[in-house]
């Protein structure tokens, strides 16, 4: 496991969460996905969350979003803000959601280390500097019987910055599901 592999799951779900809530704003102010007019209220869609998909995300990973944002419920997590980045502990009651968030994780500490940015619909723009200096991140992963347990730290400040923002933002989506993500999108001066 590359060791900057937790880093990237921390971010691919940041960045699901975000293009999710997008699409409820457009898509519940009666938009389609072309930014046309509809003329009425569309609702969200739930069967087929289509913000979780990314120009750049796999079917696989679009649908591992999908079955943590379906069932947040059952995630806990434990962040602990280092002063050169975070140490998390994330878990599911759920063994099919533990699954999918250890190979989320994994997949997304993958992608920051290749600097291969998913561009998930709901992605938040706290996730940008990840995939611009994510090879300044030394990323530790470890699957215990607790969680996954990701420590992540950095010499760059900004970067040590964004990764408790990050932290923070995953906390709320696990505690909140996308209700976190239309308020943090609310936050980015993002309407809907």
């Amino acid at each position: 496991m590359a060791p900057k592999t937790t880093m990237v799951v921390a971010a691919v779900v940041m960045a699901g969460a975000v293009g999710v809530g997008a699409t409820y704003f457009v898509m519940s102010r009666g938009y389609d996905m072309m930014g046309h007019h509809s003329g009425g209220m569309m609702q969200h869609d739930e069967a087929n969350m289509p913000g979780l998909q990314g120009e750049n995300a796999t079917p696989e990973e679009s649908a591992e979003l999908a079955v943590m944002f379906r069932s947040f419920k059952t995630i806990t997590r434990d962040v602990e803000n280092l002063p050169d980045g975070i140490r998390t502990v994330t878990r599911s009651s759920d063994p099919e959601v533990m699954n999918s968030l250890v190979s989320h994780v994994i997949g997304m500490i993958d992608r920051v280390d290749e600097l291969d940015d998913p561009k998930i619909g709901i992605q938040s723009p706290t996730l940008d500097i990840f995939f611009i200096r994510g090879q300044g991140i030394t990323s530790d992963i470890d699957v215990t019987d607790d969680g996954i347990v990701v420590i992540q730290t950095s010499q760059d400040a900004d970067v040590v910055a964004a990764l408790h923002e990050h932290a923070a933002e995953v906390t709320a989506m696990a505690d909140r599901g996308m209700q976190a993500v239309h308020e943090m999108m609310m936050g980015n001066g993002e309407s809907h």
